[in-house]
């Protein structure tokens, strides 16, 4: 018995006859009909009677079939797995992210990937969460890492770690205890993702808690960068937020910390479309981010603390 054989019966079963297999096949219908014959010999039983110009299977054949279709079937998915080793010798993986993102997966994610894989382009783009959702949904993307809460209409979502958001400050007197949401209302705030307003992940989770308590967070200063929102809070313009990641890498000297009495979160996560095939480039640079992400994490428990008083400027 072979694979060949299989393949033909089912052909034939499809179309109803051998001529008409054989069409489908590209082959001549001798050729067809004597590999049949051959199986049927085999086995010792006949697998189809012809009725008028057609073929019906027999009882040994009906019992047969749903094997075959198990076994090309096996054999397919072993192809594709084999298929998908050899594409990562090309091919693109496309990745989308939030302007943060590159301060936790950094340039080194990029140089580790290509370093296994040199042959495949990666393209890494996005400036928030939900505008990566939405290109992901839209198809413009195969995948992406974003901050929760999204919009996971049509989405897969697994989340990968999170993030402690703590108050940042330079001023020791609002530092002396954990925040609230209610004091958070009444400081001059400093606040990132200003073209993305309530569509950020952060500000829609500050905005949610907010209205629990019956206040309105309005910061003082929209900026678009953590980076920026960070420098100015640092030059006593205001306060801001940020997660432990962030303070790990960018928080000056002169900035101090706390937590929120009750904590704050950012928790990332990987999506997809939903029912979606990835590409074996994308799917590979999806397990090197979440390794990348998985490191991290282990970090962020010890560093940085998560209170510090602020020093000099």
């Amino acid at each position: 018995m072979t694979l060949q054989q299989l393949q033909y019966m089912l052909a034939a079963i499809e179309h109803g006859s051998f001529s008409a297999a054989a069409q489908s096949l590209h082959l001549a219908q001798p050729s067809l009909s004597e590999q049949v014959r051959r199986l049927e010999a085999e086995l010792g039983v006949a697998l189809f009677q012809r009725v008028g110009r057609g073929l019906v299977l027999t009882e040994a054949g009906r019992a047969l079939r749903p094997h075959a279709e198990a076994a090309l079937a096996a054999v397919e998915r072993a192809r594709e797995s084999v298929g998908a080793i050899r594409e990562l010798r090309g091919g693109l993986a496309a990745f989308g992210t939030f302007g943060t993102a590159r301060t936790y997966l950094g340039s080194d994610l990029v140089e580790d990937f290509r370093n296994s894989h040199p042959d495949v382009r990666v393209r890494i783009v996005g400036q928030n969460s939900s505008d990566t959702a939405e290109a992901i949904r839209a198809g413009e993307l195969e995948s992406g890492l974003v901050v929760l809460p999204i919009d996971d209409h049509g989405l897969s979502v697994r989340p990968a770690m999170r993030d402690e958001v703590l108050y940042v400050s330079t001023d020791p007197a609002r530092l002396r205890r954990p925040m609230t949401i209610a004091r958070l209302a009444g400081v001059p705030l400093i606040l990132s993702e200003a073209s993305w307003g309530s569509q950020d992940p952060t500000r829609r989770q500050l905005s949610e808690l907010a209205q629990r308590e019956g206040v309105a967070i309005e910061p003082q200063i929209d900026v678009e960068d953590m980076e920026v929102a960070l420098e100015l809070a640092a030059r006593g313009l205001g306060d801001t937020i940020a997660p432990r990641g962030m303070l790990r890498r960018l928080a000056p000297s002169s900035l101090g910390w706390v937590p929120f009495a009750e904590p704050i979160y950012e928790t990332f996560a990987f999506t997809w479309r939903r029912g979606a095939q990835l590409s074996p480039a994308t799917r590979e640079f999806m397990t090197f981010a979440e390794r990348r992400l998985d490191a991290i994490a282990e970090e962020l428990r010890t560093q940085p603390p998560r209170r510090r008083a602020p020093g000099p400027a």
